[in-house]
């Protein structure tokens, strides 16, 4: 018989077994203590803890309890920041983690609107991303779609409407097609 504790991890409630708690906490703690005390350190562990919840979802698939297999999974994927280095009996390293079955995954890349690089609403940044080419080829490539008969306004305006902006720091790794590890989150929030 194992202890359960129900806990909210990025704003969702899940119930999880005291030794997948235990890792995720010291995870947790351990991240917090590598970044540095700047405003931004609070964002980072915000986002985190989302990105922590999002694949702590995707692991349950219809189970109720989040067990230490599936915590120290989800601390294998994300991994700790560049500037940290895990003394002797901390547990939740890439190594210590075993090769999940995620070193092996391609990262998802999904089209959003680029908030960081925009112009007017972000479209030309973030097609630009999602294609992997210059922003300016695709603006260039709009302005003449749009002299030479509307088209590009139309377009552009489909794309603003179709495409969501990306807000967390998870969905702008999926923009450029990079994994959303914790160093990638703590790079992207601080860059707010």
């Amino acid at each position: 018989m194992k202890k359960t504790i129900n806990a909210a991890i990025g704003g969702c409630s899940f119930i999880i077994d005291d030794d997948a708690y235990e890792t995720i906490s010291v995870y947790l703690e351990n991240f917090k203590g590598a970044l540095d005390n700047s405003s931004s350190s609070a964002d980072v562990m915000d986002e985190l803890e989302v990105r922590i919840a999002d694949l702590l979802k995707s692991q349950l698939g219809g189970r109720e309890v989040v067990d230490n297999r599936m915590a120290t999974e989800v601390v294998g994927l994300l991994g700790y920041p560049a500037n940290y280095s895990p003394s002797n009996g901390q547990t939740g390293t890439r190594e210590q983690a075993g090769n999940s079955q995620y070193d092996n995954i391609k990262p998802v890349r999904k089209l959003f609107r680029d908030p960081d690089g925009k112009r007017i609403a972000g479209v030309c940044s973030g097609l630009a991303l999602y294609l992997g080419i210059d922003v300016v080829v695709i603006r260039i490539l709009f302005l003449i779609a749009l002299i030479c008969g509307s088209a590009g306004f139309w377009i552009y305006l489909v794309v603003w409407i179709a495409a969501p902006e990306a807000r967390t720091a998870a969905e702008k790794c999926e923009l450029r097609g990079i994994p959303a590890t914790a160093e990638n989150i703590r790079r992207f929030t601080e860059g707010k």
